[in-house]
């Protein structure tokens, strides 16, 4: 049986700075590329999304650009993001109709009119009931914490354009974080690294290349090196280099830092009984962050508290957005408050 004829309306929907994935209820995961558009410039007519968008990123010419609408968690470019909302929804079927619910996750500290360019967008892709629900509290739900108990549960989600740090307890967030210090800050880190040591400019792909890698939080057991190709900055001319994971570590030491530091922040704001929670739980580390080599190491040795990096940190959040859906009225207390939402 195809998934037209199988399709439910109701979605949910991680639309993240780095990644789109989208939960269709009672069928899963339908859908997870990168959220990048390619679009003609002069009448901004989306020529593809997703996974073909991210192979045109930097190899494209005059009359297309590449973009990613999302920046820092939010919505950078409004009519873009609603345009490849609408393009992904109808990607995974191009029946589906208006008036349906939809649950879309956003940073923990969005603000209002942030809130309101999600929900427009949703809106105008063609949902009617629209629910926001915060990506921290998402998380949680999506690694199978129990939000509804009286007890502190602490959970770290390293996303694309932020990371959100939150302590979780009665269907709420006691004391959160949201910075805007994440995986795109660390693809910036290696870039600027690159171009100050090195005299060689790499894109965005391949800063994300080199992270994934051989970039890590810690020192490894054994150092790696990895050989990378650029733009020569003195002579303009191709070049390849070798890096090593010593130096992609330093490059990214202020970022995961300023990680560390309001980690460290969030457990001094914490009442004590959640804290001794935590103490005894440990935190949850979800996010493609979270795959970043030794960062849950990192953690521990800062806190003093077990760090534990979930099965699947990619799709903790989308998976827990699809439990809210699945059951809207259990999880009524979880979502943002506000009009529509």
């Amino acid at each position: 049986m195809g998934l037209l004829s199988m399709f439910s309306a109701d979605l949910a929907i991680d639309l993240g700075t780095a990644n789109t994935l989208i939960y269709v209820r009672g069928k899963g995961i339908v859908l997870n590329e990168p959220s990048i558009v390619a679009f003609n410039r002069d009448t901004k007519k989306i020529v593809s999304i997703g996974n073909e968008a991210r192979e045109m990123v930097g190899k494209t010419h005059n009359e297309i650009r590449t973009i990613r609408p999302l920046r820092d968690g939010v919505i950078a470019d409004f009519e873009i993001a609603e345009g490849m909302l609408r393009a992904f929804i109808k990607k995974i079927n191009a029946n589906w109709l208006p008036g349906r619910r939809i649950v879309i996750c956003v940073p923990s500290g969005i603000t209002e009119v942030e809130k309101r360019a999600v929900r427009d967008s949703a809106e105008h892709a063609g949902a009617r009931e629209v629910h926001l629900i915060a990506e921290p509290m998402a998380a949680a739900i999506g690694v199978g914490l129990d939000v509804e108990a009286p007890v502190g549960n602490m959970i770290i989600d390293v996303g694309g354009g932020t990371t959100e740090i939150a302590v979780i307890t009665l269907s709420g967030i006691a004391n959160e974080e949201s910075i805007r210090f994440a995986g795109d800050e660390m693809n910036n880190a290696i870039i600027q690294y690159l171009k100050r040591n090195h005299n060689m400019l790499v894109g965005e792909r391949t800063a994300e290349d080199i992270k994934c890698k051989i970039g890590s939080a810690m020192p490894l057991e054994e150092e790696q090196t990895m050989a990378i190709k650029g733009r020569d900055l003195v002579n303009g001319i191709p070049k390849t280099i070798d890096i090593s994971s010593v130096e992609i570590r330093e490059a990214l030491s202020e970022a995961i830092t300023t990680i560390v530091n309001a980690v460290r922040l969030t457990l001094e704001q914490t009442e004590p009984e959640l804290s001794s929670d935590i103490l005894d739980r440990g935190i949850m580390l979800t996010g493609g962050g979270a795959l970043l080599k030794g960062l849950d190491e990192r953690i521990r040795l800062e806190s003093s508290i077990p760090v534990h990096v979930v099965e699947d940190p990619l799709t903790a959040v989308v998976l827990g957005t699809g439990k809210v859906l699945e059951d809207l009225s259990r999880f009524s207390k979880v979502l943002l408050k506000g009009r529509n939402y």
